[in-house]
């Protein structure tokens, strides 16, 4: 069950009617998420995880850290034009292409939408995760999700990664407060 519960949760996730500049918390986390209307729409999230920056860069920029989190399998190619893919079993894969990336810094993605937004997932939108050291054992991870174009499915993608790229950062604070996740147990 916790399994379903995951994968549907990420899959909602990746790539990932409001007052303007409004801040609204989407989903009730420890994530903290931000609705920006004008000038510009985008998404704002952010949560500490209590890790070292290299561990929690870690968890995105090779399989097996994505493998510790986020799915049962992921490819992930390193470079810019590089895949970011999270393997969903029996669904279409989530994440996106790496733009550009700074190590232990900064990690950019043109991102796909869910499937059931098929015109921003072929357009696609901007993630940028950003990494902060606070201190040797606690990193901020900030992401802001930009390239928001008008019209009805973008918005109720706008509306559904607000609270997926939530939940998604909250399993992988969860990966950090738990451990890694045995997908071999999570499967039965």
């Amino acid at each position: 069950m916790r399994l379903r519960t995951l994968l549907l949760a990420v899959a909602m996730c990746l790539v990932i009617g409001t007052r303007a500049d409004a801040e609204d918390t989407a989903h009730k986390s420890a994530v903290t998420v931000t609705k920006t209307e004008h000038p510009r729409k985008r998404l704002d999230f952010s949560v500490d995880i209590p890790a070292p920056i290299d561990e929690v860069w870690n968890c995105f920029t090779t399989r097996e850290g994505m493998v510790s989190w986020i799915t049962p399998d992921a490819q992930v190619e390193l470079r810019p034009g590089g895949k970011w893919l999270a393997l969903f079993p029996g669904a279409a894969p989530g994440g996106g292409t790496i733009l550009s990336y700074a190590p232990q810094q900064q990690l950019t993605l043109h991102a796909m939408a869910p499937e059931q937004f098929p015109t921003v997932r072929k357009e696609g939108t901007t993630a940028v995760f950003t990494f902060i050291a606070l201190d040797d054992s606690h990193t901020r991870l900030h992401l802001s999700q930009i390239g928001w174009k008008s019209g009805p499915e973008w918005r109720r993608a706008y509306e559904h990664l607000a609270i997926g790229n939530a939940m998604l950062l909250d399993q992988l604070l969860n990966r950090f407060l738990h451990g890694p996740i045995d997908w071999s147990k999570e499967t039965k």
